[in-house]
C-alpha cells in the first residue's frame, strides 16, 4: 500500500475540525460570532472531505 501523506494531513485536519474545541467555541459566542464560527467550520470540513475523496481517488489511479 503507498503511503500517501498529503491523504493522511486531510484526514487529521479533518479530526480536528470535527473534534469540539470548547474553548475556541466559547470565545466565539462571547464574541457574538458562534453562528458564523460554525458555518466556516462546516464549510472548511466539506472542501477537506472534497479535496480527500480527489487525493484518494489519484492516489488509486497512479
Amino acid at each position: 500500500m503507498k503511503i500517501n501523506s498529503k491523504i493522511d494531513a486531510l484526514q487529521l485536519m479533518l479530526t480536528d475540525l470535527r473534534t469540539r474545541n470548547e474553548p475556541i467555541r466559547h470565545k466565539a459566542a462571547f464574541k457574538g460570532c458562534q453562528p458564523e464560527f460554525q458555518s466556516l467550520v462546516s464549510r472548511l470540513i466539506k472542501q477537506l472531505e472534497d479535496e480527500l475523496v480527489a487525493e484518494k481517488l489519484t492516489n488509486r489511479e497512479s
